[in-house]
């Protein structure tokens, strides 16, 4: 073990550890293996963290290992973008990228094994009647007509399967099991069925496909995993993943261990729900920035350290529990804090005019890059005569506690100068188009010269050097907890229409202009934000990627 005892500790690193001190295994082989359907989402995320993770802590080796046994739905774009994700993560598989297409001939051999030794056999029913014959709950499965076929039967039906003579669903191969099990997996599942589908790596070399549960736990034991980690709902499988490794002549018996699968709130996890989400328009893309996916994730400004430290952070655990947005997002914004330089950007310009402040004079404040931490630097902010101000923080007739901007009201200008309203502009609808200002020019830098204590502090941005920039605010795609727990409406029902608002005139200080994609800033009273690859030369984009305070919780109730 490395640095094993320092890290949290779950009942699967202590049955790993358990295991290395009782000589079971003497090293430990964990794998990740994505089916490349889809983009990989947060709940993918706690799965890598804690497969590459468990490796890491006790000086194992982890496989990034394809599960393409499906090309009806698999594309290389989705297998291109796990390896991305993957390692944007933080992770490394080295040189133990596998595919389940790489054990193709292999699965067969297996297969052809469990034939000759009368524990398989070629079935010609439909895929309805399966499912028909296969029972409930409650009552058992009946057996299929052609369970009783000769082993010589069976073998020359499955070579001719592969050597594809039969239509897609004419034939399947069946483990011959128990239709009575109480255990429906049990119950004759199937094997390997007819594709007559290219494969995004072997071509069309094949036409039979087998089947996850029989791909998995063979795929394990070749590559020698000692630890097959997998969501809760694969633990009425592990009796049949142990029944092929006992039935196969396989080298090893991986273990099977199961663990709660994350379920997030405000979001969907399933990927035929994201899939659906794209295909209808909900969102733009498999990245769009309102999606659970890691790509949208990081291109909204979620860093991996944020997303490690929310997979820490919730654990692991045998029980299935939701989890709270806020988690996340209080994550991103604990690493954010320290790690983001500090900005300004005014989202909804309301221009000021500073009466007795010259024409002709321009000046540079310096701001600092981070209040907590030096290490960052400083930066230069230019002033002038007119600059813009948020319009939230002016008001005509402004409540007691309104410590920003009114009529007869002195705010200060962040870095820069005391200012005091000495009257406004409206248009016909009565809104304010304009506001003037005097300054106190002995109040350089924002300090009153004679000590008094000036209560508001708003950001700015001097509007002659003011970077003009499309601004998208995201919010949460549903407005639902759980957007699939009704059973009279469809999860789509839930889409928050608010999840993006896209600003197109906001202004920005000009130390903006050159920032770089995925480049992550606080922009000072607003939140964090971060630079979207749709930026152009001289017209940069930003996405929000979470408010400064949790504004849901302050909806419901529970925060201030």
């Amino acid at each position: 073990m490395s640095d094993s005892e320092a890290a949290p500790t779950n009942f699967i690193r202590q049955r790993v550890a358990a295991d290395l001190s009782g000589a079971r295994v003497s090293e430990v082989v964990t794998r990740f293996p994505p089916e490349p359907n889809g983009y990989l989402h947060i709940g993918h995320a706690k799965s890598i963290c804690l497969n590459f993770g468990i490796a890491d802590d006790f000086d194992g080796r982890c496989f990034l290992r394809f599960d393409d046994t499906n090309p009806e739905k698999e594309e290389m774009e989705f297998v291109e973008s796990i390896q991305r994700d993957v390692r944007w993560l933080g992770f490394n598989w080295q040189d133990r990228l596998t595919h389940a297409s790489d054990y193709f001939e292999r699965l067969y051999e297996f297969a052809m094994e469990l034939v000759l030794n009368s524990n398989a056999y070629v079935c010609s029913l439909s895929a309805e009647e399966i499912r028909e014959s296969r029972g409930t709950l409650t009552e058992p499965g009946k057996e299929s007509p052609f369970r009783n076929r000769s082993v010589e039967e069976n073998i020359d039906l499955f070579n001719r399967m592969r050597e594809g003579e039969f239509a897609d669903g004419e034939h399947v191969l069946r483990a011959r099991i128990d239709m009575t099990s109480g255990n429906l997996n049990m119950r004759d599942p199937v094997l390997y069925r007819i594709r007559h589908q290219v494969h995004q790596i072997t071509g069309d070399r094949w036409c039979i496909y087998p089947l996850y549960d029989f791909t998995h736990c063979i795929s394990d034991a070749i590559e020698g995993v000692t630890h097959s980690l997998c969501t809760l709902e694969f633990e009425d499988h592990r009796p049949l993943y142990d029944w092929v490794l006992d039935n196969t002549s396989v080298s090893c018996h991986p273990q099977q261990i199961e663990f709660s699968r994350l379920a997030l709130d405000y979001t969907v996890m399933s990927k035929r729900m994201l899939t659906q989400l794209v295909r209808e328009n909900h969102v733009s893309t498999w990245d769009d920035p309102r999606m659970p996916t890691i790509a949208g994730l990081r291109r909204r400004g979620y860093t991996p350290a944020s997303i490690r430290l929310f997979c820490e952070r919730i654990g692991v655990t045998k029980k299935d529990n939701r989890i709270e947005m806020s988690l996340l997002e209080n994550c991103v914004r604990e690493d954010l804090e320290s790690s983001a330089p500090r900005r300004m950007a005014v989202i909804d310009p309301l221009k000021v005019v500073i009466n007795n402040y010259p024409e002709d004079l321009e000046e540079t404040f310096s701001a600092a890059n981070h209040p907590a931490d030096a290490g960052f630097g400083t930066r230069e902010v230019p002033f002038a005569k007119e600059i813009y101000i948020e319009r939230s923080d002016f008001m005509i007739d402004p409540p007691r506690k309104f410590f920003r901007l009114g009529p007869g009201r002195e705010v200060r200008l962040r870095y820069a100068y005391l200012v005091t309203c000495t009257g406004y502009d409206t248009d016909d609808n009565g809104d304010v188009t304009t506001v003037y200002c005097d300054y106190d020019n002995q109040s350089h830098g924002g300090n009153a010269p004679d000590g008094r204590k000036v209560k508001g502090t708003i950001h700015w941005v001097s509007a002659k050097h003011a970077i003009p920039a499309e601004v998208r605010l995201y919010d949460r795609l549903f407005m639902r907890e759980n957007p699939v727990e009704s059973k009279q409406h469809h999860f789509s029902e839930f889409i928050n229409p608010d999840s993006l608002i896209t600003v197109t005139n906001a202004m920005l200080e000009p130390a903006l202009a050159s920032a770089e994609n995925e480049s992550r800033f606080q922009f000072e009273r607003l939140g964090y934000f971060c630079v979207d690859e749709d930026s152009t030369a001289g017209q940069p984009v930003f996405n929000r990627t979470v408010t400064l305070r949790d504004s849901w919780a302050k909806q419901r109730g529970q925060g201030s």
